[in-house]
């Protein structure tokens, strides 16, 4: 027996391949566009009762001319149900009892018709017709119009769980011709275009209000074909950064979110896109929902400075929506902390994230712990936790593409204030330097003073070839002057030990850097060669020690 969630006539629920080989021949092997409302093709008649004033209703789905007017609409019908909600402890038994059944809550009631066919007509109840009308429904506003349509019920159950209870329930209602259906003014359209598509696979609307509404209609009787026509139409159509907000949203706001999921993808890597650099857009991404920060954190493109920036935006962001501590928490520990890569913070960062009022001290001892042992953990065992996160929606051991370098530091006190630093650069960072670009790493600290390693590529002192230099630099603070003693290494092939390059001493004073142009002594046409001793597994692994002078 074929599995009540899925279209019976969707060809995915038969076999696979044959959806994939064509979208043209599935849509006309299940075409019955032909027996839309045709008796001869019928065995039921659907009466549709429409309640609701005339002002809800718009060929446009409710007069939007945006995904953002849509939103809008949907949010006031929202309201005015909460508003207008029933207490259904005050309706009577019989009622009461019918609403407990969810599957059949739009189904009103089922009648015996006159005998022979009935063509498609329009007509308009006062409103004492209206309000005598013998239905399950708790819905007591006036009906205003009725429309009624031959139905084929093996088409209708085949695309639809929703009809396919409905005409075999058990009950004796389910033999009988006419089926009732009482639906709001603002639905006529989108259902109407909804239970086309369940016999022609095919819709006329093409604006993103209209797909919306079908969608959505679609969902309430457990189309899930239709849903995904509808997603595929939007996803293909433009997206701005409103409307991608919104498709974040369905989710949450349907029972079959498996249908929208390729949407709501779409939308992810829209937003994600187009706000990779946070700092550039920052105040407009501030006003941003929290399933919107989601989808931009979770890129690996992200362009920040350095993780320390996404954990300061994420705190900004936190602490404007949500000013109440035990809330703000809640959303950062259990939505948005799996979202910062904590292993690629500087140690000076972790420390504050310890002290930080805003995380839970416990959940923020274990994310600082987790950090720091990636940190001080082997490369392969490193790229083990890469490998297993690869699949995973937060890759918080994937390092982002940052403006300034992660770099690991061993601090010593004694017997002189010393610090060794660690900065490993992929071949394809150097390859882009060229032939005149730069990469800093993130600050470090020694005796109080903040410095930096930078990598360039430059011309060699006399100008006759380009070539791989590497500098040290003091963050600009003052005018303090700092003695430090330095040493730069490389691993090379084949021993893959770090070996000196360049040594010297220098005074430092803010803003003022020193290092070598040519730390290998090769021209950069040598240094990048595919046979370069200086990178191992496609990382140059560099190190710079600084001592204080006494």
């Amino acid at each position: 027996m074929k599995d009540p969630n899925t279209d019976l006539f969707d060809p995915r629920a038969t076999i696979d391949s044959d959806y994939l080989l064509s979208a043209s021949t599935s849509s006309r092997d299940s075409d019955f566009g032909f027996a839309f409302d045709d008796s001869n093709f019928s065995d039921r008649l659907l009466r549709i009762e429409i309640v609701g004033g005339s002002d809800e209703t718009d060929p446009e789905f409710g007069g939007c001319s945006s995904v953002l007017d849509w939103a809008r609409r949907k949010r006031r019908k929202e309201e005015k149900k909460t508003e207008n909600a029933l207490d259904l402890s005050k309706c009577p038994q019989q009622q009461v009892l019918t609403c407990d059944q969810p599957d059949m809550v739009d189904v009103l009631s089922f009648e015996n018709p006159d005998e022979g066919p009935v063509a498609m007509i329009e007509e308009s109840l006062s409103g004492d017709e209206g309000a005598n009308t013998n239905d399950l429904n708790l819905d007591s506003s006036t009906v205003m119009r009725v429309k009624t349509l031959h139905i084929s019920s093996p088409i209708l159950a085949a695309k639809s769980p929703f009809f396919y209870k409905l005409f075999s329930n058990g009950m004796k209602e389910s033999d009988e011709r006419l089926v009732t259906l009482r639906i709001n003014a603002s639905e006529e359209a989108a259902l109407m275009e909804l239970l086309n598509f369940m016999y022609s696979n095919s819709l006329s609307v093409t604006t993103a209000p209209a797909l919306l509404d079908v969608l959505m209609a679609a969902d309430k009787y457990e189309v899930s074909s239709c849903m995904r026509y509808c997603s595929r139409q939007l996803r293909t159509s433009p997206m701005t950064p409103e409307s991608a907000l919104l498709f974040l949203e369905l989710p949450s706001s349907v029972l079959m979110a498996e249908a929208v999921q390729s949407l709501t993808d779409a939308a992810k890597q829209y937003l994600a896109t187009r706000y990779k650099d946070i700092t550039k857009h920052q105040e407009e991404i501030l006003l941003f929902p929290l399933s919107g920060i989601e989808a931009i954190l979770s890129s690996n493109d992200l362009q920040v400075a350095s993780e320390d920036a996404v954990f300061d935006f994420v705190l900004k962001w936190a602490r404007a929506h949500y000013p109440l501590l035990e809330e703000r928490r809640e959303v950062l520990g259990t939505r948005l902390a799996q979202f910062i890569r904590f292993p690629f913070m500087s140690c000076r960062k972790l420390k504050k994230v310890l002290t930080c009022i805003d995380f839970d001290h416990e959940a923020a001892s274990k994310l600082v712990l987790e950090a720091l042992f990636f940190k001080a953990d082997v490369p392969h065992r490193q790229r083990a936790l890469i490998t297993d996160e690869s699949t995973s929606s937060n890759h918080r051991f994937i390092e982002r593409t940052y403006k300034y370098r992660p770099v690991k530091i061993i601090e010593l006190e004694l017997p002189r204030q010393q610090c060794v630093v660690y900065l490993d650069l992929k071949r394809e960072e150097c390859t882009n330097l060229f032939p005149s670009g730069r990469i800093y790493s993130q600050a470090f600290h020694l005796g109080g003073q903040g410095f930096f390693l930078s990598a360039h590529c430059n011309m060699d002192q006399q100008s006759s070839f380009h070539c791989f230099g590497l500098f040290l630099g003091m963050q600009e603070k003052g005018s303090v002057s700092f003695a430090v003693d330095y040493e730069f290494s490389a691993r090379s092939k084949p021993s893959e030990e770090f070996l000196s390059k360049y040594k010297g001493n220098y005074t430092f004073t803010g803003g003022k850097a020193v290092g070598y142009r040519n730390l290998f002594g090769v021209p950069w046409t040598s240094f990048m060669a595919e046979d370069s001793v200086h990178f191992i597994n496609g990382i140059l692994h560099l190190r710079a020690e600084l001592t204080i002078k006494s």
